[in-house]
């Protein structure tokens, strides 16, 4: 089987094409580069391009025998959706559009699609499952949120097959090295720690420290990205086995907290790390923890790499080959 990676240049992108062909999967990736990195991608497997193009799309499907798509190619950035949504809006809902008619005339009907738990909005249980509502607080959120149903109704109305995955915090990076988390602008709380580990920042700010938690700051779900590489192809082999279209949940069921965090990266780096704490952000919940019950039950899903530790240890070490460092973990 090939698969169609859009976005597939990115982090989690590139993540999920490199599990797929140790899986056995021939993989094709369809990238504009806007955010992902032409080395994380064989030359001979990447198309150059965007969604918004519907004659390349044509092409891309009349050119190779695709048989499913996994659909990476999202903008991401929280507070910039909440500044333009009309770009959030275009690229997520109408470009996602646009492949999927592509799909539709291509007799293509086998899709796994990367959501978020940012469609949740404010959590009114923790930890949160699928059938919590989705009531997304920014446009980021909506636009997921407004995906997922277009899903629901092709499904309905044309036989698409598709699993979304609600994921929480990404992180880490594939210990055989290579690729890892090289956003620009960074947001991430691991790569800014160890950022300033490295001294490539000044501070880590801790933003509140008087949140009803044991040590008083946020606590968030982190999954590693390797694990969620694994997820979306079980995904695939669900769909490609006649399963159901469904929504998961992928996280640790389990959350850290923001010092628990800076810890574990001192720990692991060996290195200090200046802290600073600051006044809460508007809209951080106190607590985002997923439960990917669902997930192992149904797909089998079994994440290797839980612990903090060992996400942060990964990260680390694609710092340090990112950076050209050569202090061992």
């Amino acid at each position: 089987m090939k698969i169609l990676v859009t976005g597939g240049a990115g982090y989690i992108g590139s993540h999920a094409v490199r599990r797929l062909k140790q899986a056995g999967y021939g993989t094709l990736v369809l990238d504009n580069l806007v955010y992902g990195h032409r080395e994380y991608v064989e030359p001979d497997e990447l198309i150059t391009g965007d969604l918004s193009n519907a004659a390349l799309l044509k092409d891309v499907f009349t050119s190779h025998r695709i048989d499913a798509v996994m659909h990476f190619a999202a903008y991401a950035y929280v507070g910039e959706s909440v500044e333009n949504p009309a770009k959030y809006y275009r690229n997520n809902v109408a470009a996602t559009l646009n492949l999927l008619d592509a799909m539709r005339e291509a007799d293509v009907n086998k899709f796994i699609f990367s959501s978020t738990c940012a469609t949740y909005g404010e959590p009114e249980q923790t930890p949160i499952t699928e059938t919590h509502p989705q009531s997304p607080v920014n446009p980021y959120g909506w636009s997921k949120v407004m995906v997922e149903k277009i899903l629901h109704d092709y499904a309905a109305a044309y036989k698409l097959k598709y699993v979304a995955f609600r994921y929480f915090n990404a992180a880490g990076a594939d210990p055989a090295g290579g690729i890892g988390e090289d956003h620009n602008p960074e947001t991430h709380l691991i790569p800014l720690v160890l950022d300033a580990a490295m001294g490539k920042r000044k501070q880590i700010t801790i933003y509140g420290t008087d949140y009803p938690t044991p040590d008083g700051t946020c606590i968030r779900d982190y999954i590693h990205v390797s694990d969620l590489a694994e997820a979306h192809v079980l995904g695939l082999k669900h769909l490609v086995g006649g399963g159901e279209s469904d929504v998961f949940n992928l996280g640790n069921g389990g959350g850290f907290s923001v010092r628990e965090v800076i810890e574990v990266a001192k720990k692991m780096t060996g290195l200090p790390v200046e802290v600073v704490e600051g006044e809460r952000r508007a809209g951080d919940p106190a607590m985002l923890v997923g439960s990917a019950a669902k997930a192992k039950q149904r797909l089998g899903w079994t994440p290797e790499f839980s612990g903090l530790e060992k996400i942060i240890s990964t990260a680390w070490a694609w710092h340090q080959h990112r950076f050209g460092i050569k202090k061992e973990v």
